[in-house]
C-alpha cells in the first residue's frame, strides 16, 4: 500500500473492449488502496453492477454499442440515491464538453497513462475521505430534535386503503418511483414519494435504510447471509423470506452492530 494511505477505493471498469478493460484494471491494481470490484462490457451490465456493488469510482468508456457511457450516467442520475464518481475514458477528446455537462469526476484519454491515472486516483481518494467525514459528522446528534414519528401507515392494496401499525412493516422497497410496503399479511403501495420521506417519519431505531432501494424493520430480519465480495444479504421475515442486499456503505454498520 502507498505510504500514508488509509482509504480503500472501490472501482468498476466498463469498456466494450476486453484489452482496454484488462489494461485499466492492471493499472488500478498497482495502487494498494484501489479494489477493482468487477468489470462490465456494456452499459446494461454497468447499470446492474453499479446498483449491486455501489463502487466509489466507475471508469466508463464513452463509446459502446447500445447504451453508451453518457447514457449510463443519464439513467443513473434520473434515479434516487447516491452515485459513484464517474471517470470517462475515450480515445477521442470530442466528448469533453458533454462529460463536464454531466459533472463527470474526470476525463481520461486512451491509452491511459499511469501518471495521469495517479492524479485521478489521488483526487478521488480525497473526495471519498471528505464524503465519509461528512457522513460521520451527520451521524452525531446535534441536540434535541422534535420528530413526528408515525405509528400508523396507510397502504393501498386491491383498491382498499388499509391502516397498519408502522412496526408491522417488514420492509419497504422503491421501484420506478413507486414504494411497496410489505407486512406479514399483505403488501401494497405507500403514499410517500421517496424512501427518505418514509424513513423520516418512522422510528430511526427500528427502521434501517440498508440499500438505496430498501428500508427494513430490524426486528423482522430473520437471517444474515454472506454474499458477493464480502458483502451480505438480509433474509426477511415475510412469507417469501425475501433476501435484501446490504450496500457496501451499510455493510460497515452491519459488521459493527452484529460484531461480524
Amino acid at each position: 500500500m502507498l505510504p500514508g494511505v488509509t482509504t480503500t477505493l472501490t472501482a468498476l471498469v466498463v469498456d466494450d473492449e476486453q484489452l482496454a478493460r484488462d489494461e485499466l484494471s492492471y493499472l488500478l491494481k498497482r495502487f494498494g488502496d484501489v479494489e477493482v470490484l468487477d468489470t462490465a462490457a456494456n452499459g446494461v451490465q454497468a447499470l446492474k453492477l453499479i446498483e449491486d456493488l455501489e463502487p466509489d469510482l466507475v471508469f466508463l468508456d464513452v463509446q459502446m454499442p447500445g447504451l453508451d457511457g453518457l447514457g449510463v450516467i443519464d439513467k443513473l442520475r434520473s434515479r434516487p440515491g447516491p452515485l459513484p464518481q464517474f471517470v470517462l475514458t475515450t480515445a477521442f477528446d470530442d466528448y469533453a464538453i458533454q462529460a463536464f455537462r454531466l459533472q463527470a469526476f474526470d476525463y481520461l484519454l486512451k491509452p491511459v497513462e499511469f501518471e495521469r491515472l495517479e492524479e485521478t486516483v489521488a483526487r478521488a481518494r480525497k473526495a471519498v475521505e471528505e464524503k465519509q467525514a461528512a457522513e460521520k459528522s451527520a451521524d452525531i446528534p446535534a441536540g434535541p430534535k422534535i420528530s413526528l414519528q408515525r405509528t400508523k401507515l396507510l397502504v393501498r392494496t386491491n383498491n382498499r386503503n388499509l391502516i397498519v401499525d408502522a412496526q408491522d412493516m417488514i420492509y419497504a422497497t422503491i421501484d420506478d418511483g413507486l414504494i411497496t410496503v410489505v407486512t406479514p399479511h399483505f403488501e401494497g403501495q405507500s403514499n410517500y414519494r421517496t424512501l427518505e420521506e418514509l424513513q423520516s417519519n418512522l422510528d430511526p431505531n427500528l427502521f434501517w435504510r440498508v440499500h438505496r432501494s430498501f428500508l427494513v424493520n430490524v426486528n423482522r430480519i430473520r437471517e444474515v447471509i454472506p454474499w458477493f465480495k464480502s458483502s451480505f444479504q438480509l433474509k426477511m421475515d415475510d412469507k417469501r423470506q425475501t433476501e435484501i442486499p446490504v450496500s457496501r456503505i451499510q455493510t460497515k454498520r452491519l459488521r459493527s452492530l452484529l460484531k461480524i
